[in-house]
Formats: C-alpha cells, sequence, structure tokens
C-alpha cells in the first residue's frame, strides 16, 4: 500500500469499521493501549485511552503481573476470561506464551471448579446457548452469531462434564476452553470457533434449586424429544456452517456413542471424549512402550470404568494391534474393562450395547484388585472417576507382575485422579510409567526426579481439527485419530523419556499440531475425503493457516 493510500484510508477509515467506545468493546479489534496516534485519529479514540502508546509486549508484563497476584486459581481463571472478554488477541499473546503456566488455568485442572460455580462467577455470556424452548426455531437463533466464517463448532448438553456429572448449562465452560486451545494450539481464528451449549435441563437437583444457575430449571428432555432436538441443532448447523468441524464434548455415554455412530459418516463430526481420548492414550502407551520395550501387540490392558473414554481407548488399541499383524478378535482378548458393577464378561445381565464387543468369556470377579492378579494386566488405564482406586496394594501388584507396570490415571480434574503422580512412583519403587489426565508436579523420588506424562487431549484435538479444516475433508475418520498418536508417539525426546516424560513439552504444542494436521489430511487426501485441492507443500500451507496474535495496524 502507497503511502498515499494509506493517508488516505487514515481520514476515511470504512464506513462500517467500528469506533470510539465500540471499538475498546469489541474483543476481537480491540487494542487497548497500543493504538498509535494515527489509530486514535481515525477511529474517533482520542481522549478515551491514556495518551501513552504501550506495545503488546508491555501489555503482556502488565496482565502476567496481575495475573500472578491474584489469591487463587479460580480468581485467576476469572481474570484471563475477563480478558478474553475485552482483548483476544493480546489474551491469546498471553496464553500462547506462557502455555504451560496458564493452560491449568483455562482448562483442566480449574475448568472443573469453573463448571460447579458457573452461575456465581458469570459476567459477560460467550458462545450460544441454545435450549430446548428453541426447538422449531434452532436454525434462527444460530442466526444472530456474528461470525459467519464458522469452522469448529465445539458442542455439550452438560451432561457428563469431566468427571463431575450433570452440569447442565453450567457445563458451557468445557466447549469455551476447549476453543481456547483450538487456537492456542493449532491457530484456529478465534472468530472461527463456536462454542455451544445444548440446554435440555438438567437432573442436578443443587442447581435446579440454585437462583443463580443461569439455564433452565427443568428436568432433562428424553427420548425422541431429546433426538428430534440433536438432529435439528446438526441440520441447523451444517445448513449455517457448510464447512466446519463439529466436536461433542461430555455427553453421557448412551448419548455420545448413539449420535456418533448416527452420524459420523454423514457429516464432519466426531466425539473427543471417545476419538480424541483414543488416540492422546495410545500415542502414550506407544511412547511408554519405548521405555519399556516390547511391542504393543504384547500388551494386555486393564481399563478401571468403561464409559466413553475406557471404550474409545480400548478400539483404538485394537485397531493399532490389528495394523501390528494381529486379528480384531484377537486384539480384543488383549483390552479388559472393569466397570462399576465388576469385570465385562459375557453372560453378565444389563451390559450396554457398546460394551458388548469387550466382553470376554472370562469368570466374573467384582473386586479390582482380583480381576489384576487373575489378568495381570502389563497396564492399567484408569478413566473411572474415582479418586484414589489405584491404591497402594494395586500399584505394588502392578510392580510385582511387571518389571515397569504401566499406569495411566487419566480421570479429571486432578481431584478425581486415581493416584497421585507421587503414589504412583512411589508405591512402585520408581519403576511406574505413569500418566494423567490433569497435571501433576514433577516427584524426586529415590535420587531421580521424574516428570509426570500429562495425556491431554489438546496434543490431538486441535492438530485433527487444523487437519480436517485444511484438506475440508467431508468426515473425520478413526484412521486419522490413528495416525495422529502416531505422530505425537514421536514427539517425545530421549531426553524427556529418561525422565518417565512420554509426551512433549506443552511449549511444543503448535509444531506437534501442525505436524498431526498435515498428516490428518494427507489420510483425507488419500482416502478422497477432501474438498480442498491438495497444496503442492501440505506442511507449509498448514503453517501459514495459523492464526497468530499479533496486533495488525488498522490505518
Amino acid at each position: 500500500m502507497s503511502q498515499e493510500d494509506k493517508k488516505e484510508r487514515m481520514i476515511h477509515p470504512p464506513a462500517e469499521f467500528p469506533r470510539g467506545v465500540r471499538l475498546l468493546h469489541d474483543p476481537v479489534r480491540n487494542k487497548g493501549t497500543a493504538f498509535t496516534k494515527e489509530e486514535r485519529d481515525a477511529l474517533s479514540l482520542r481522549g478515551l485511552l491514556p495518551p501513552r502508546i504501550q506495545s503488546q509486549a508491555l501489555q503482556v508484563i502488565r496482565v502476567l503481573e496481575n495475573l500472578r497476584q491474584k489469591p487463587s486459581d479460580l480468581e485467576r481463571y476469572i481474570f484471563l476470561i475477563a480478558l478474553q472478554d475485552r482483548n483476544e488477541t493480546l489474551f491469546y499473546r498471553v496464553v500462547m506464551d506462557n502455555l504451560k503456566e496458564i493452560m491449568p488455568l483455562i482448562y483442566t485442572p480449574t475448568v472443573g471448579q469453573a463448571c460447579q460455580l458457573y452461575g456465581h462467577i458469570f459476567r459477560r455470556p460467550r458462545g450460544m446457548f441454545i435450549s430446548a424452548e428453541d426447538r422449531g426455531r434452532v436454525a434462527e437463533v444460530l442466526g444472530n452469531w456474528p461470525h459467519k466464517d464458522v469452522r469448529i463448532v465445539v458442542v455439550t448438553d452438560g451432561e457428563r462434564i469431566l468427571g463431575l456429572g450433570d452440569l447442565g448449562a453450567s457445563g458451557m465452560g468445557i466447549p469455551i476452553g476447549k476453543l481456547v486451545l483450538y487456537t492456542a494450539c493449532a491457530g484456529i481464528h478465534p472468530t472461527q470457533c463456536l462454542p455451544v451449549t445444548l440446554d435440555v435441563g438438567t437432573d442436578n437437583e443443587a442447581l435446579l434449586e440454585d437462583p443463580l444457575y443461569i439455564g433452565l430449571q427443568q428436568r432433562r428432555i428424553r427420548g425422541q424429544s431429546y433426538d428430534e432436538f440433536i438432529d435439528e441443532f446438526l441440520a441447523a448447523i451444517v445448513e449455517a456452517f457448510p464447512r466446519a468441524v463439529i466436536q461433542l464434548e461430555d455427553f453421557a455415554n448412551a448419548n455420545a456413542f448413539r449420535i456418533l455412530e448416527k452420524y459420523q459418516e454423514r457429516i464432519c463430526i466426531f466425539d473427543d471424549d471417545i476419538q480424541g481420548t483414543g488416540s492422546v492414550v495410545l500415542a502414550g502407551l506407544y511412547s511408554a512402550l519405548r521405555i519399556t520395550g516390547g511391542n504393543i501387540t504384547d500388551q494386555r490392558v486393564l481399563f478401571l470404568g468403561a464409559g466413553e473414554a475406557g471404550l474409545g481407548i480400548g478400539s483404538l488399541i485394537v485397531e493399532a494391534m490389528v495394523a501390528e499383524g494381529l486379528s480384531e478378535e484377537e486384539a480384543r482378548k488383549r483390552c479388559w474393562f472393569f466397570d462399576s458393577k465388576g469385570l465385562v464378561v459375557k453372560g453378565r445381565e444389563g451390559l450396554a450395547s457398546h460394551k458388548l464387543p469387550f466382553a470376554h468369556e472370562y469368570e466374573f470377579i467384582d473386586d479390582f484388585l482380583a480381576a489384576i492378579k487373575s489378568l495381570r494386566p502389563t497396564a492399567i488405564i484408569g478413566v473411572s472417576g474415582m479418586p484414589g482406586t489405584f491404591d497402594q496394594q494395586i500399584l505394588e501388584t502392578m510392580a510385582a507382575l511387571n518389571e515397569r507396570p504401566i499406569v495411566f490415571a487419566l480421570s479429571n480434574p486432578t481431584s478425581k485422579s486415581e493416584c497421585t503422580a507421587e503414589q504412583a512412583y512411589s508405591w512402585t519403587g520408581g519403576r511406574a510409567v505413569f500418566a494423567s489426565g490433569s497435571p501433576f508436579d514433577p516427584v524426586y523420588f529415590g535420587g531421580r526426579t521424574y516428570i509426570p506424562g500429562q495425556g491431554n487431549n489438546a496434543y490431538i484435538f486441535p492438530g485433527v481439527g487444523l487437519g480436517a479444516i485444511v484438506s475440508g475433508t467431508r468426515h473425520v475418520t478413526q484412521e486419522m485419530f490413528f495416525v495422529a498418536a502416531r505422530s505425537l508417539m514421536l514427539e517425545a525426546s530421549d531426553e524427556e523419556l529418561e525422565m518417565g516424560q512420554i509426551y512433549p513439552s506443552l511449549s511444543r504444542v503448535r509444531d506437534v499440531s501442525a505436524r498431526i494436521a498435515a498428516e490428518v489430511a494427507e489420510v483425507a487426501y488419500a482416502r478422497q475425503l477432501a474438498r480442498n485441492p491438495k497444496p503442492d507443500d501440505l506442511p507449509a500451507c498448514v503453517r501459514s493457516q495459523m492464526f497468530e496474535p499479533d496486533y495488525i495496524s488498522y490505518v
């Protein structure tokens, strides 16, 4: 742009561009004290800001100083959300440059507490709340969303938030947090992200009696009414945002499996609790085998919990074993599940349909320790939401059966973890290969420092989503999550593995996401699912589409 053009643009900014207070209240365009003198003149900002112009770098210093003075993680969460509400670019600069410090504040474990108290800390609406009262007019409601180029939709009905259960409309913190990670970890532009809560009521008595609860104060709709509402919503999303990838989040088990099965071959949709969790845990298992030795086909895995996460992990492990030469039947026999009633075996009455593929011919056992002694697993994976269930006796037994027992305590938030990192290392004599769902601090034991791996889905779903966007895939397939796991497995360095860290540092997550995105896009092109032309240099194309939170000049 020539100097004359710049001058003309400064004197005559586009008529539709917000000015003055409206601009300062627009979180997408607001730059706060970083607006230049020319911008202040052109955009009617003079006098509305302190006279000193401060760079984004100085603003970051101010934000971090204030953030670190807050007395609790919940207060830090509220502070960060307030920043996001007034200046998104600055918010993402702070997050991306300090991801290891801030991710636990904007997502697990802090987001769990924020959801539990959502109605009490509510400041400003974010995302879309589409309620059962909107049936018959969901498409009209979606038309109120201001950004029309939506590429990622994260939706929940709030019935199974983390390991906390039914939080109804208060579960909105989850899709908001997931989409922050899409931007921070994979560079999806914030205006292309749409968080949605489907408010179909709640069966949580405490919320129904809470005058500050933000959702419908009614019981959940079920059955045909629920299904018709989901059908209407998904049809409206596809119509309004035809290039969007839809991510299901924290639905109850029965609904999650049913919705995914119904729609995964019709539209571009996936369930992060089933497929994203499966992928990140499979990657962790591959990385653990780089420490323990052996092949994935030699493993026997016992799950505590048989919900979305566990069965999603089991299904992807089966796929990995089949790829290594086992038959599907042989592979399934290496994955065992223990639910709230006991070992999942054939002949057990009342088994849900989604558990039947993993119901093996075996004696029924109703004690988890007894199941370990009988099945002799090489790995135990906790996805139960039951804290402390990997007790000392269980971990000592795993250590007696295995030179390097694999112990994944994945339930979120931290308060729901099946064991702590310190317990896993100390009760196995420092021999456990450990990963958790929420972060734990490093552990010093036996003269060594161990850095626990965090099996965080943020290593997987942002890259899968980015790859789906770049390729314009019509569907998100199981194969895409398999190649994402294989890609992630290679990212942990030898030095990280030496300290027990089976996942790479979060500081490298954008590089990880870019590589996963390229792998996922390759699958879309190979399977003829892609709607976008294949670029000559796919990795470079992926990188070019990743948002960087830098201020731009408006004049």
